[in-house]
């Protein structure tokens, strides 16, 4: 976008504060403002200056990480991507833009939304685009934290109950460029689901970023709280933000087999085949808090068993069936992704793990047509359906031994990110249900 359209915007809507956002290795999403009497500087190349320390904070508190190779001394600057610039439909009087974070020279080792730029380009060095989309569950809570209703899963009265409110959530993303597709209520009473539609892997990321963000301002101008928690409460269903993906070539969508479009072509099964090698490891990235691993259960429909299958709400990698009677097969699903994940981390490391089966020509295993979890267990070891890691200690310590994904990330990135998430599996495992949910409910 121009820098006389945003001036411009800037007066007819009255924007008096910028807040230039970026996301943390906590998967937190931050913000600076800048007074707009002064935006004319940064439009012109000025950036904004954040502690060198911001990439070893953890989710806990302001505090540095061990081992991050981070310290409170230093300067690292948020550059404006000016392409996302909008008005906030929520906040009137502020307007937002995404960030990448750079050092004095470029963008910065540490930077997440740089890596999975990084990523897309090795994509794009191969032939393939990758598009995708985060499907997100959520929350909304009544000022005392009980859930809105006590619906079940579609149950219509959970809309009636909700209309306002999801009416301006839907409103609110498509005056930022993020267009809703469905909505509809899931099995945890006030838990809903709004699917968005796919797009490039950074403006994906991007769009998870402006969704996590509309949907808790939205509900607190509705006298209500959000939450992505992936597991507020032990006993009713947990929150995840499914990751569907897309392959593409020359403009045309390959995730279907050419001659049967009900199958897997080539290409994708390999890439799917290099996401489930990995996805022990990738866990530690894209369900990366304690309480993510309290969702993956068996029995869930939360992906808890190295595998995969058409159709199969069970299988870590879902492959949805055509929307259209007798059409082909147009994307697939990792099911073992949440909210508390930082987006371009997430989608960096899947596309990481997916180029590494294309590249070694992986396999897939035989699809899983039932519950995993239903097989004898000897039939699961004999299939190689293992069961994922339990918790996040095993997910990083897989992480610890995963060169592929510690490669893509790079010496930095992996260095500061393993020292945030142990940080946070060692200062929050110990802690009970109820204090980790009251630490955490609002920060996702």
């Amino acid at each position: 976008m121009s820098a006389d359209r945003i001036l411009s915007t800037v007066r007819t809507e009255g924007v008096r504060f910028v807040r230039f956002v970026w996301t943390d290795n906590a998967g937190l999403i931050r913000a600076k403002a800048v007074h707009t009497v002064f935006l004319d500087r940064y439009l012109a190349g000025e950036r904004v200056g954040i502690t060198a320390a911001s990439p070893a904070m953890p989710v806990m508190y302001d505090a540095v990480a061990d081992g991050a190779g981070l310290s409170p001394a230093g300067e690292a600057f948020l550059q404006a991507d000016w392409d996302t610039f909008t008005v906030l439909p929520y906040a009137p009087g502020w307007a937002r833009v995404l960030c990448d974070v750079w050092d004095e020279t470029g963008p910065w080792g540490h930077c997440p939304r740089s890596f999975l730029r990084r990523m897309a380009g090795h994509a794009a060095d191969g032939g393939i685009e990758v598009m995708a989309a985060f499907e997100n569950e959520f929350y909304l809570l009544r000022p005392d934290g009980a859930p809105l209703d006590a619906t079940v899963f579609a149950q219509s009265a959970a809309l009636d109950g909700a209309s306002d409110v999801l009416l301006e959530i839907a409103e609110a993303l498509e005056s930022q460029g993020v267009r809703p597709e469905q909505v509809y209520a899931e099995s945890g009473g006030g838990q809903f689901e709004l699917p968005v539609r796919y797009a490039d892997v950074i403006r994906a990321a991007d769009h998870q970023v402006i969704f996590r963000e509309t949907v808790h301002a939205v509900a607190r101008r509705h006298g209500l709280r959000a939450t992505f928690l992936p597991k507020p409460w032990t006993d009713r269903a947990g929150s995840g933000a499914h990751l569907h993906l897309s392959l593409w070539r020359d403009g045309r969508n390959v995730v279907a087999d050419p001659d049967d479009g009900s199958r897997l072509s080539a290409v994708a099964e390999r890439f799917c085949a290099g996401i489930l090698s990995h996805l022990p490891a990738l866990m530690a990235i894209t369900a990366p808090s304690h309480n993510s691993f309290k969702r993956f259960q068996p029995h869930s429909w939360s992906g808890a068993y190295t595998c995969w299958g058409y159709g199969n709400r069970e299988a870590a990698i879902r492959i949805p069936p055509s929307g259209q009677p007798g059409g082909p097969l147009s994307n697939f699903e990792l099911k073992t992704s949440d909210a508390t994940a930082n987006p371009y981390l997430s989608l960096g490391a899947v596309i990481a793990a997916g180029l590494d089966g294309v590249r070694m020509e992986r396999r897939l295993p035989e699809p899983v047509a039932i519950d995993p979890a239903n097989l004898a267990e000897a039939e699961r070891a004999n299939r190689g359906i293992r069961r994922l890691p339990s918790s996040l200690g095993d997910a990083l310590a897989a992480l610890d031994t995963d060169r592929v994904l510690l490669d893509a990330l790079g010496p930095a990135l992996a260095r500061s990110y393993l020292a945030v998430k142990k940080l946070e599996w060692n200062g929050l495992r110990d802690m009970t249900h109820e204090d980790e949910v009251k630490l955490l409910l609002e920060r996702y």
